[in-house]
């Protein structure tokens, strides 16, 4: 993939506004050997670019223009800022990658088919949902798919159970658990255990006076 950006010099939430009203977001381009320059891009474009797709998983060509040159930089998405209400992107940070380099990223794990134990009545607990490996940038992939039809009421899958596509390498620890497949009767024990606990714990709130009420 490859995106435009252009070179800015005006900072603050003053300028970041102006540029979001006509369709730009801020952006910010560093790396370990590179001085940071702050940039503009293309809000849809950064938007299409990270449809269905971890931020932290896209790797792209970026082509900046500054001062009427045009550099080309292997990046990666370290960070995107968000709205917390709207969900609109606020700003994006670009790290520049080696391509010969490996990197440490999450990548996300996406469940697929249904559980026989959810048809006999369980029900699927995702546990984690993000996978920790080691890779060059060329073989970074989007997701990770793990088909979880077999599993029946108490059964789960562990990070020892995923097939890592080629080049990936596993960091988190193999025993941890992706997914479980519990009786409707335990969770919902487990729930209202946990509401009683909390019940018990809660301090009763004393009501406070103001002067001017009292």
């Amino acid at each position: 993939m490859q995106l435009d950006a252009e070179a800015r010099t005006e900072t603050g939430k003053g300028p970041a506004r102006r540029l979001r009203s006509v369709g730009r977001l801020p952006a910010i381009f560093y790396g370990p050997e590179t001085d940071p320059i702050m940039l503009s891009v293309d809000y849809l474009q950064v938007k299409r670019m990270l449809k269905g797709k971890s931020s932290e998983t896209v790797v792209l060509d970026l082509r900046i223009d500054s001062d009427g040159e045009r550099q080309s930089k292997k990046v990666m998405i370290k960070e995107v800022q968000r709205d917390p209400v709207t969900r609109d992107y606020l700003h994006v940070d670009f790290y520049e990658i080696a391509m010969g380099k490996e990197l440490e990223v999450e990548i996300p794990i996406h469940l697929i088919n249904i559980p026989m134990g959810v048809s006999n009545g369980g029900i699927l607990e995702h546990t984690r949902r993000e996978l920790r490996v080691s890779c060059l940038p060329g073989d970074m992939v989007d997701k990770i798919e793990m088909d979880v039809s077999g599993l029946d009421i108490g059964q789960s899958i562990h990070i020892r159970d995923v097939s890592l596509p080629p080049g990936l390498k596993l960091i988190d620890d193999v025993s941890l658990t992706i997914a479980t497949v519990v009786a409707p009767s335990t969770t919902a024990e487990v729930e209202e255990g946990a509401e009683v606990e909390e019940e018990a714990a809660e301090p009763e709130k004393e009501e406070t006076v103001s002067e001017e009420e009292s």
